[in-house]
């Protein structure tokens, strides 16, 4: 007996959280659509290294804040791979730290778009492939939020917690409406992991200087959090739906 290829698109899948679970996805038999906005060379070579291993992988350029670009790369993973049976939310941003009083509007409109519009518009084309009441066969959509959305991030990236707070609700509130059709929603919770967000974020050093305040006393890496992401994703998860998993070493 054969077990059915079935595909997950990994957002933001070209490095760091997304690269992580695109690897584990592949080798756990998925083919993976890699999803990246501007780094082509790195989701290229992501895709290299899963073929080469004798996986599926397909890289594609969409900004997801955009949802006619969503849709259209929703469409070439219907042509292009085999059946859709997951999604993994992952795209993200920072800014600079700042306190709010000093954040600009077009600061906020691009920390929503991304973090929490373009959420939204990769769950709906999820839900449309993937709901019995659709006509699909169901499958899994996991979150990324972040441990910012409990501490707040004050005088650094409020804007952040603020968007990824939207996320755990919007978690919640998208399980409970598909959970009869063969959905499952889960969001997973990153403390300070050792990814390249920081220097995007204008603290390069940031995980050195967070460390201490981690019970663990340690970053967690992009490995630890994937795995937890493939969890959900996976059959072993089937009666969890609507939870929140902190990956955070207790912080």
């Amino acid at each position: 007996m054969t077990t059915e290829v079935t595909a997950v698109l990994v957002t933001g899948g070209s490095r760091g959280i997304g690269a992580a679970a695109a690897l584990q996805l592949a080798q756990r038999g998925h083919a993976v659509a890699v999803n990246f906005t501007r780094d082509a060379a790195a989701a290229d070579a992501l895709v290299a290294r899963i073929r080469a291993g004798g996986g599926q992988a397909l890289a594609l350029q969409a900004d997801v804040a955009d949802a006619a670009q969503v849709k259209a790369m929703f469409e070439r993973i219907d042509r292009e791979l085999p059946r859709l049976s997951g999604l993994v939310n992952n795209a993200g941003v920072v800014d600079l730290p700042a306190r709010v009083d000093e954040m600009d509007a077009s600061r906020l409109q691009r920390m929503f778009a991304i973090n929490v519009f373009g959420s939204f518009f990769c769950a709906r084309e999820a839900v449309r492939r993937l709901s019995t009441r659709h006509g699909g066969r169901g499958g899994s959509i996991v979150n990324l939020s972040s441990a910012a959305a409990r501490l707040g991030a004050p005088g650094q990236y409020v804007d952040y917690a603020a968007a990824k707070g939207a996320i755990d609700t919007f978690t919640i509130g998208l399980a409970r409406e598909v959970a009869t059709e063969g959905i499952r929603v889960n969001a997973v919770r990153p403390g300070i992991i050792e990814t390249d967000i920081h220097a995007s974020g204008g603290i390069p050093d940031r995980v050195k200087q967070m460390a201490p305040l981690v019970p663990m006393q340690r970053a967690g890496s992009a490995d630890e959090v994937a795995q937890a992401i493939v969890w959900l994703l996976s059959d072993a998860a089937s009666y969890t739906t609507g939870a929140v998993l902190d990956v955070s070493g207790g912080r």
